[in-house]
């Protein structure tokens, strides 16, 4: 690729980067415009701290600052899955994915309870948490995130969670799979079970084995990981697969379902799988990402439907099987959208123009979003897949001719300087979502 691609390539990027803020602009500015002024605007509880529920949150009252909001959200700091894979690979500290509700709090007026959303009455429009509190509202939003669905892989429960950890919840599980790590020999192999779609994050597992593979290179070069896949191909594969073989040659094997990668059993305390035809692994780090359904929340209130996950109004992501009742991030049935913080954080500010606008009696604006998913081979190694979304026929659509992948012939200096636009990304979303860190 010569020179001038690279940049043209450099400046797609950053347009499609900046498109995924600026393209929901005109929906935040219907909030701004609609019923501000009310005295009593009424009330609105969020369930869930993350990408989407942070978000919706912050601009509920952004759009209008007499609405009651409150946010019910278990945990005092919300780690990220974004560059959750960096703190595997050492490179980062957990805290440094740690975020926060202090701005949401107290410059927003958002009030937050740290507990958990047990129960949700929808007749009654009413939340019941664990601190034996209950909220009434007229709106609820939920970004009930993921729960995994145990047991969908024989002998792999909560318990062995604890034994061959998922870490697809940042926090305890990313430190307890990097302990793993850790304590590996130089030349023992690292195994992950990477499920069929949908699941949260598509291009998460493969720049998890792309930073583990960094971290050994450095520290255990002699060591293996191997990748179990239930399906045939994956986010970014050309990408990846390349990737990894310039930085770490023959380090990195995938194994797709063809090729008997599905695994259907689990014996944790061995650290062993067996797959589908019987085949059996065994490895001295073990990371098994199971299938998964929607936050059990989601289902309590009634929202899920047979494949466990919730489907909405595209144009509202209000749910089609409960009115009043919001749901935005992982747990939404928004394809082609993936489940990523990008998506969930544009979602939320959808739904919470929507909000805004049903509060105060107007029709909400039809929405566009675009989607940047960066992934890092190494640290100075970035590749990303973009698109742009919109709604036809009552479906979320790709815009055709938008978005696209990162050129496959691209200069290291293109590679590393997509590796800093995901850092700058990182920076942005989450100071949109949570707010400057102290």
């Amino acid at each position: 690729m010569s020179d001038n691609a690279n940049k043209i390539s450099t400046s797609r990027r950053q347009l499609l980067k900046g498109l995924g803020l600026a393209s929901l602009f005109p929906a935040i500015s219907a909030c701004a415009a609609t019923g501000s002024s009310q005295a009593s605007a009424g009330r609105v509880v969020v369930i869930g701290g993350g990408f989407g529920g942070a978000t919706a949150a912050k601009y509920i009252k952004r759009g209008n600052p007499a609405i009651d909001v409150t946010l019910v959200e278990p945990n005092k700091t919300f780690y990220t899955c974004p560059f959750s894979n960096l703190v595997l690979a050492g490179e980062h500290q957990l805290e440094s994915i740690g975020h926060n509700y202090d701005e949401l709090k107290q410059v927003y007026g958002v009030k937050v309870v740290h507990a958990l959303a047990q129960d949700i009455d929808p007749v009654a429009h009413r939340v019941s948490l664990s601190d034996g509190q209950t909220l009434q509202y007229d709106k609820l939003l939920m970004s009930p995130g993921i729960d995994m669905r145990w047991n969908a892989i024989e002998g792999y429960d909560e318990a062995a969670a604890e034994l061959a950890p998922h870490a697809w919840k940042a926090g305890p599980q990313t430190l307890l799979l990097r302990q793993q790590l850790e304590a590996m020999q130089d030349g023992e192999t690292f195994i992950m079970s990477v499920p069929g779609n949908p699941f949260r994050c598509p291009p998460g597992p493969y720049e998890r084995a792309s930073l583990v593979a960094h971290y050994f290179k450095k520290h255990k070069p002699r060591s293996k990981i191997l990748i179990l896949d239930a399906k045939d191909n994956f986010s970014k594969q050309g990408l990846f697969t390349a990737g990894w073989q310039a930085e770490y040659g023959d380090m990195i094997e995938w194994v797709g379902l063809s090729n008997d990668g599905r695994v259907v059993r689990v014996d944790a305390a061995r650290r062993e799988v067996e797959t589908e035809f019987g085949t059996r692994h065994q490895a001295a780090a073990l990371n098994v990402i199971p299938p998964q359904k929607a936050g059990f929340i989601a289902e309590r209130a009634g929202v899920t439907d047979q494949t466990g996950w919730v489907p909405v109004n595209p144009v509202t992501f209000e749910s089609t099987l409960v009115k009043d009742i919001y749901v935005v991030g992982d747990a939404t049935v928004a394809a082609p959208m993936p489940k990523s913080g990008f998506a969930a954080n544009a979602q939320g500010k959808v739904a919470a123009s929507a909000i805004v606008a049903a509060l105060a009696g107007v029709n909400p604006l039809e929405p566009v979003w675009a989607n940047t998913c960066y992934s890092l081979i190494n640290p100075d190694y970035g590749i990303s897949v973009a698109g742009v979304y919109k709604v036809q026929d009552n479906q979320i659509i790709d815009v055709e001719g938008a978005g696209g992948l990162s050129a496959a012939d691209a200069s290291d200096s293109v590679r590393k300087a997509e590796a800093a636009y995901a850092v700058g990304w990182y920076n942005a979303i989450t100071q949109d979502t949570w707010g400057t860190r102290s």
